[in-house]
């Protein structure tokens, strides 16, 4: 309590307050570009300083996101506060962030062409310097059931040497040390499998970023 007999705002409230901003921004801005449809994905963010985490409910739809739609999970699996039913996807977050302790934000999408260019059986290509830069490299996950351990395992395990991980027939999940950057990386993934696409359908299997300038990058 504070000395006027008020509720003093905790560092965690505060947290809880500026996260869920970021991401309800982030929702809507997915969904503008296209990159899922409905309450198709999930979003999430680790609370500083705290084993726990922010994700949107299940069946919330990213842009239409107000704070009463995202719960408040420990690392070891717990509801704590929020939305009641998590994002059928928590376990997939939960089991990043144990792996990633460097990970502070994920943002999980079903972008079109991502999964497209996995379905041609292609890799996705990083052909710019924002994509090389932002991702580099990205893993890819066979088809495993949504929620399932089976799923959570494979991409946690997959993110420890990737910060983007496709997964077979399902959609992407894009890693940060922020919302804004795992954003950066969302973005620039699907860019990148839209540009590797295109390189395809003009009948291009082989450009991509000069190797030699892999390791020269700064950012822009």
């Amino acid at each position: 309590m504070d000395h006027n007999g008020g509720m003093a705002t905790t560092h965690t409230e505060t947290h809880i307050e500026t996260l869920t901003g970021e991401l309800i921004e982030a929702g809507a801005h997915v969904v503008s570009r296209g990159l899922v449809q409905a309450s198709g994905g999930n979003l999430s963010a680790r609370l500083p300083g705290t084993d726990r985490f922010l994700i949107t409910g299940t069946g919330t739809w990213l842009n239409r996101l107000v704070p009463d739609d995202f719960a408040v999970m420990t690392l070891a699996g717990e509801w704590v506060d929020g939305a009641e039913r998590a994002s059928v996807e928590w376990k997939l977050h939960q089991r990043t962030y144990a792996a990633r302790p460097d990970v502070s934000a994920i943002v999980h999408l079903h972008p079109q062409h991502v999964l497209l260019v996995d379905m041609l059986g292609a890799p996705i290509r990083f052909t710019t310097l924002d994509h090389q830069y932002y991702l580099g490299s990205a893993a890819r996950v066979p088809f495993l059931p949504s929620g399932s351990d089976a799923i959570a395992e494979a991409a946690a395990q997959a993110a420890l040497d990737h910060d983007a991980v496709v997964l077979a027939h399902h959609g992407c999940s894009t890693l940060g040390d922020s919302v804004s950057m795992a954003m950066r990386r969302a973005l620039n993934l699907e860019e990148a499998a839209t540009m590797t696409y295109r390189l395809l359908v003009a009948g291009n299997t082989t450009a991509t970023f000069p190797a030699e300038f892999k390791d020269t990058i700064v950012t822009v």
